[in-house]
């Protein structure tokens, strides 16, 4: 997975986080988070705001 993969990265999180409400969490924990999920390979500066906001989005998303 790259940051790219928007989707994939939220089902992931959402698959390794069940109980964890995404609209509460801070960027840097979600930033670290997608770091170490099974099949993340990517430069973890090669992200910012707007990468972890749809990722944000797409987990609150996958969580309903």
């Amino acid at each position: 997975m790259k940051w790219s993969d928007i989707r994939q990265v939220a089902e992931a999180l959402y698959d390794k986080f069940p109980d964890v409400d995404p609209e509460g969490i801070r960027f840097t924990d979600l930033h670290n988070w997608v770091l170490e999920l099974d099949g993340f390979d990517d430069d973890p500066r090669r992200t910012g705001e707007k990468i972890l906001e749809a990722i944000q989005a797409a987990w609150i998303a996958e969580a309903r």
